[in-house]
């Protein structure tokens, strides 16, 4: 579903006609795991239209996304690169063990206190990420941030320059998963904790700012009890969701874009398909307004 700010018509003028270079557009996006591969989507209406972010902002899921849209990656190549990597469930599961910090040895000789499976995110990076996506935020096509969380501060980081793995490592640090990542002294985690939604971040003067939001709730009861990483998961989407919607009542973006994604779980990585397909009708959608606010 896509929702348009105030004062934005509800269509416009055919695509072919969007006067490109009107205005600046500028794109966040959200938290949310698996869910967070339809924002290819939205990338692919932007790539159709012509239309390139001024610059993106990108938290957990979005800042992966972000990232290496941000390198130069077309949204269809990275379509058939995100099909392709999770169509073989084995050399996916052989990445991520490779990835794999904790050990099962430790819930022995740590009297439970290890986690056998964490990952480093940085390192998962490196096994999953397009070779494209070069090394630093300096070599970025268009200007882009992540967001991570200080965990000792409990404050929002803003990571725009340096080395980009780490970074972004740090904003999908998501706790109890992925291995938090130290950078300049500070031990960062899941950006998705403070600022699941970054758009305050693209927002300038005479932009029009787009925030694809994919972390909000299913609309489907259930009443099958979630496994216990799949509960912290799910847990940490609810929290996403409630943080968000303050975010929104206080400033809303010119337009918030949520594919129809709720259905999935956070970790449905295999089903990326389904969720590109769900995801699909968004991107007429994000056509029409974009179309009526730049013409």
């Amino acid at each position: 579903m896509t929702e348009a700010g105030s004062g934005l018509p509800a269509a416009g003028l055919p695509a072919a006609r969007l006067p490109v270079a009107r205005r600046e557009v500028t794109l966040a996006l959200g938290a949310g795991g698996a869910r967070g591969l339809a924002h290819i989507v939205a990338l692919e209406a932007l790539d159709e239209l012509g239309v390139r972010p001024a610059a993106i902002s990108g938290c957990s899921m979005g800042a992966i996304i972000g990232a290496a849209y941000a390198a130069g990656m077309p949204a269809r190549a990275l379509r058939s690169f995100v099909l392709a990597s999770f169509r073989q469930r084995p050399r996916v599961i052989a990445k991520l063990l490779e990835a794999r910090v904790g050990k099962l040895s430790q819930l022995i000789n740590r009297a439970g206190l290890g986690n056998p499976v964490l990952v480093d995110g940085e390192r998962l990076l490196d096994l999953f990420w397009p070779e494209a996506v070069p090394d630093r935020f300096e070599d970025l096509r268009i200007p882009f941030s992540a967001v991570a969380t200080d965990f000792h501060m409990r404050s929002e980081v803003l990571l725009s320059s340096g080395p980009l793995t780490p970074a972004v490592g740090a904003s999908m640090a998501i706790p109890g998963l992925v291995r938090p990542v130290t950078i300049a002294g500070q031990v960062l985690i899941d950006g998705g904790a403070v600022n699941p939604l970054p758009y305050e971040h693209v927002t300038r003067r005479g932009a029009f700012v787009i925030a694809v939001d994919v972390c909000g709730a299913s609309f489907v009861s259930d009443s099958r009890v979630p496994e216990p990483i799949e509960a912290m998961f799910g847990a940490s989407q609810i929290l996403m969701s409630a943080v968000v919607q303050r975010m929104i009542e206080q400033h809303r973006p010119d337009m918030i874009v949520r594919p129809d994604v709720g259905a999935f779980a956070g970790l449905d990585f295999f089903r990326a398909q389904d969720i590109l397909t769900a995801a699909e009708a968004s991107k007429d959608m994000i056509k029409r307004g974009l179309d009526a606010a730049l013409a």
